[in-house]
């Protein structure tokens, strides 16, 4: 019997525990109310995070803006630059540094392109109807940013000296220290530069919860009175979702289906975690599923390293589950290769194997409301499947008249589940795996293959 038969087989011996315990009844907890109100185009919305300097062989902002048609294609609506800023040069990490060591905060980086060029690349890409946000890096910046003419803007250490993060080998950057009002109020001016001037649509704002959340509320207010704009923080807790921003990672669900894929845990211990994230978290607030990102390509692995054979069902699961589903670059064109993070590396576009893949995803995402983002979605249920059908997770969500029910075969084995074992029938429009077949009455499953019903 292959891993994912056990891992499936523990999901059902523990929620049948769970069922016929008779413990103390559970503790009915209230998820918090978030402050933050949510933009009304972004609850259909999926994102696409665009990494320029390996984007293409040029590493330009233009290069870029000649491909929006196609990433239009998939149906995403938000697009996510990282950093555009120049890359300190002092204490610089490889040969081009990292994008999160920021030379100047109203500057683009020239590797890129100028100011123009990025202009061009904004309202290009609202013409054809995204949404932009560009990386943010609060916390820290480079050893050669003109701020650190004034030294009482940054943490420093017992000898007068400029530090780096505690806790951290970010060697390339130093800390802020956000007890200085002259210092936040300079950052929040730089953060309404790209809004007023450039016409961008909000921030992903790097490891926001190192900084206080109190700045995020002042940033988040002054933005918001220039236009409504939309926050993405890098953390993964509840805090910063209440108070400031629109979404946060799920963190936990990356770490969570990894440790999944690598025999380590099971799905009982997937649907725990949605169980405390629906406890958790504001039900208006979203969180973002990913398979990868930057990070998690650069130093974790690639997908078929992370996933093996059951990558696109975890694809899957990541933009059916719940919130906001995040594609990262070049997944489309089945990105076998980890990234350099400090040099340039351009992705391998090759032949866009999963592009058909991820517009399916992304418009099943659009237009049924069970999918939608938040509260604006509907909740999710696991379906528990009987022994027969080892190795298959499935699940549905529904919002009023709009269901979807989602159906994967982690097992590498054939396997068939008759459709009454999981709620449909035959009037349900189906999405699934090449080669999959859904008769009137069962799914015959290959290996590692999924299916999607509508109605």
């Amino acid at each position: 019997m292959n891993r994912f038969k056990n891992l499936f087989l523990a999901f059902i011996t523990v929620s049948a525990l769970m069922l016929s315990s008779c413990a103390a009844p559970e503790v009915e907890t209230t998820a918090p109310e978030s402050k933050v109100e949510q933009l009304e185009w972004s609850k259909n919305s999926s994102i696409y995070e665009i990494n320029v300097r390996q984007y293409s062989e040029e590493g330009t902002f233009d290069a870029v803006r000649e491909d929006l048609p196609r990433i239009r294609e998939m149906g995403v609506r938000i697009l996510w630059l990282m950093p555009i800023h120049p890359i300190g040069e002092k204490n610089r990490k490889g040969p081009l540094g990292s994008y999160y060591s920021v030379q100047n905060y109203t500057e683009v980086n020239p590797e890129f392109g100028n100011k123009a060029d990025f202009l061009r690349f904004v309202d290009e890409a609202h013409q054809l109807g995204f949404k932009v946000i560009i990386d943010w890096v609060a916390n820290h910046t480079a050893w050669d940013n003109p701020w650190t003419q004034n030294p009482e803007w940054y943490e420093l250490d017992e000898e007068g000296n400029f530090t780096p993060p505690h806790g951290t080998d970010w060697t390339d950057v130093i800390q802020l220290d956000y007890e200085n009002e002259e210092m936040r109020a300079a950052m929040i001016e730089a953060l309404e530069y790209w809004v007023r001037d450039f016409n961008i649509d909000g921030y992903r704002a790097d490891v926001a919860g190192m900084v206080p959340t109190d700045f995020w509320v002042e940033a988040k207010d002054s933005l918001d009175s220039i236009k409504p704009v939309f926050m993405l923080a890098e953390d993964g807790e509840p805090e910063l979702l209440i108070e400031a921003f629109q979404m946060n990672y799920a963190w936990q669900y990356a770490h969570t289906i990894r440790e999944i894929a690598d025999g380590n845990q099971t799905f009982a211990d997937l649907d725990s975690l949605m169980q405390e994230t629906e406890a958790n978290f504001p039900q208006t607030s979203y969180r973002m599923y990913f398979t990868t990102n930057h990070d998690e390509n650069s130093w974790n692995g690639t997908d078929p390293g992370m996933y093996g054979d059951n990558f696109e069902n975890f694809a899957v699961l990541s933009a059916t589950i719940a919130g906001m589903p995040l594609i990262y670059n070049g997944q489309e064109s089945g990105l076998d290769k980890q990234l350099e993070f400090f040099e340039r590396d351009p992705i391998e576009w090759k032949d866009y194997k999963y592009q058909e893949f991820y517009t399916t995803l992304v418009g099943l995402k659009r237009d049924n409301p069970a999918l939608w983002n938040g509260d604006f979605g509907g909740d999710l249920e696991f379906i528990q499947v009987p022994e027969s059908s080892e190795g298959v997770l499935a699940y549905k969500r529904e919002k009023d008249e709009s269901e979807v029910v989602v159906v994967l075969n982690f097992s590498d084995e054939r396997t068939t589940t008759s459709l009454d074992e999981v709620g449909v029938d035959e009037s349900y429009t189906t999405y699934n795996s090449n080669s999959l077949m859904v008769t009137s009455e069962e799914i015959s499953f290959g290996p590692n293959q999924w299916v999607i019903f509508v109605k």
